[in-house]
């Protein structure tokens, strides 16, 4: 059965397992793998539902199988964390040399998040790659490029996941920031030349549609302002609940506009899934606009881009290409300081592209910047005594000032921006508070691992005593990104 599955294909089945709620995760569906052609199982399905004694999940178990269900990481006993870490890259790493069920192949192994997850997440890998580079591990390193890389040429960017139903949305453009780390490795330029073909299909994938815009009109990924000036939104190519928090979304959906599941699907696509950083009234789901807000951390990442392929396009001595992304570049740092500097506040924040300003949310995504240099320092210093202020607890730095249970809310602390915090912090000088974002969040996953044994995905910062809570899922352990970032900073 390897070719690629995609949920449609079961639709009323899979409507009704979901409906039925026949697995407590409703992932457990997605990640299925049919053991008999689908129009074969479809057709029994038809066949056999509504019979006296028909019983779905039995019918379900005989006809998929479910590979990694119970895949658990191992824990070892009394393991200083570092070592712990140091096994758990084997325990994470996985294969998908074909197709299986729902499953994209990949030409190289992967590390994968940890707990109910079997999958190549995009962003997730980033940070994952930063604890391989401090566990010297480069050949993991350039597998995750590749795969990347392959994703991108097959596909045309890196989806969000390695399955059929991710098909519609990527994450967090991090590619370029892969090559600056193993460039930062290897200390070979060639990494820049090998992928600028790539690199510049990605960036297709996210200008795609630009020159069909009007000013205050968006198409898929783009959106020009009222001034007629560019900027990059996140965007999923579907309007239909996700296949793998199905039910969720349709509950969710009652009394929503009519692009309430792209919305959402869109979210996913920031990797903040969810947050009150998308709602309209800052508290309810029901209220979620992605599609009106420009991103102040997918406009910095897209500016990497553009200075990368800047930079792989003068090692082709393609003086032209150089030229053009060059003055994409320029211009794009212009326009992150047009729009998404809030003079008020004197904090970044996202744009809203119907009420032509700043969306009111206060988020830590305003550390992007500085993690990449494009603040100055008056700036960088405003943003310093924000983060100070508002984000940094006991546990580590927040995400967002508002607690609405939303798991990329307060009190949640999550790996990614502790080390965007530290490195931001780093860059302007203000050692202090980079150190003090380092210790406060390695000492809560020191103080969890002791008493449980784990690495979380996420952490509460606000109190230490507890560990994090919120999301469609129970807290996953494992766990990718946070075992690189602990180790990075460990090294720092």
């Amino acid at each position: 059965m390897n070719k690629q599955f995609y949920i449609n294909e079961i639709q009323t089945l899979f409507d009704d397992v979901q409906r039925a709620k026949i697995f407590e995760d409703q992932k457990m569906m997605t990640d299925a793998v049919p053991l008999f052609p689908v129009s074969e199982i479809n057709a029994e399905y038809e066949k056999k539902k509504g019979h006296e004694g028909f019983k779905l999940k039995d019918f379900v178990t005989e006809n998929f199988d479910f590979p990694g269900a119970n895949v658990s990481v191992r824990k070892e006993d009394h393991l200083p964390v570092v070592q712990h870490i140091e096994k758990l890259w084997d325990e994470l790493t996985r294969t998908a040399y074909e197709e299986k069920g729902t499953l994209l192949k990949l030409p190289k192994p992967y590390i994968v998040p940890g707990g109910r997850f079997n999958e190549f997440f995009y962003w997730d890998s980033y940070f994952i790659m930063l604890g391989l580079q401090a566990s010297g591990r480069i050949e993991m390193m350039e597998n995750i490029v590749e795969n990347c890389s392959y994703l991108i040429q097959n596909v045309g960017f890196v989806p969000n996941a390695s399955r059929t139903h991710f098909l519609s949305r990527s994450q967090p453009p991090y590619f370029s920031l892969m090559l600056d780390l193993v460039f930062e490795t290897t200390h070979d330029e060639k990494i820049y030349t090998r992928y600028h073909d790539t690199l510049e299909k990605e960036y297709a994938f996210w200008m795609s549609g630009e020159e069909r815009l009007d000013n205050t009109s968006s198409l898929k990924r783009v959106a020009k302002t009222k001034n007629g000036d560019l900027l990059n939104r996140y965007y999923d190519a579907d309007n239909t609940p996700r296949p793998e928090s199905y039910l969720i979304d349709i509950e969710d959906s009652e009394n929503t506009g009519e692009e309430f599941y792209r919305n959402i699907r869109s979210a996913c696509e920031s990797g903040w899934d969810f947050s009150s950083r998308w709602f309209a009234d800052g508290e309810h789901i029901q209220t979620i606009e992605t599609l009106n807000i420009a991103e102040v951390d997918l406009n910095s990442l897209l500016w990497h881009l553009e200075k990368t392929l800047a930079k792989s396009s003068a090692l082709l001595n393609l003086a032209e290409k150089e030229n053009y992304f060059t003055q994409r570049a320029a211009v794009r740092r212009q326009m992150i300081d047009t729009y998404f500097w809030d003079e008020k506040t004197e904090f970044y924040k996202d744009y809203h592209l119907k009420k032509h300003t700043t969306t009111p949310s206060e988020h830590i995504a305003a550390l992007y910047p500085l993690f990449l240099g494009l603040a100055d320092q008056k700036q960088a210093e405003s943003v310093a005594k924000n983060i100070a202020e508002k984000f940094l607890y006991q546990g580590g730095l927040v995400t967002t000032t508002k607690n609405t249970g939303q798991q990329w809310d307060l009190p949640n602390a999550w790996a990614p921006y502790q080390w965007l915090g530290f490195k931001a912090m780093k860059n302007y000088g203000f050692d202090e508070l980079a150190e003090e974002i380092k210790n406060n969040w390695c000492n809560n996953v020191e103080r969890v691992y002791s008493n449980t044994g784990k690495l979380m995905e996420k952490y509460n910062a606000l109190d230490t005593e507890t560990i994090a809570g919120g999301g469609e899922y129970p807290n996953q352990d494992g766990f990718g990104w946070t075992n690189g970032v602990y180790l990075k900073l460990k090294q720092n």
